[in-house]
């Protein structure tokens, strides 16, 4: 549960991090994906969910 509870806190930090160095860039980004189809959203997060699930594989072994 700990662990759980790091993940959380560095999602938070690098969240945090990015509104606070270049909110600009974010607000361009999120519209940009108003834009964005649903399927590709989706494309997206899988990528993502599968690169996270592999860094943490290859981390911990």
């Amino acid at each position: 549960m700990s662990e759980f509870l790091v993940a959380i806190g560095l999602v938070l930090a690098i969240e945090g991090t990015l509104y606070a160095t270049m909110p600009g860039g974010l607000k361009a980004m999120m519209r940009q994906a108003i834009g964005m189809s649903d399927q590709a959203l989706r494309i997206g997060g899988v990528v993502a969910l599968a690169a996270g699930v592999l860094i943490v594989w290859l981390v911990r072994g």
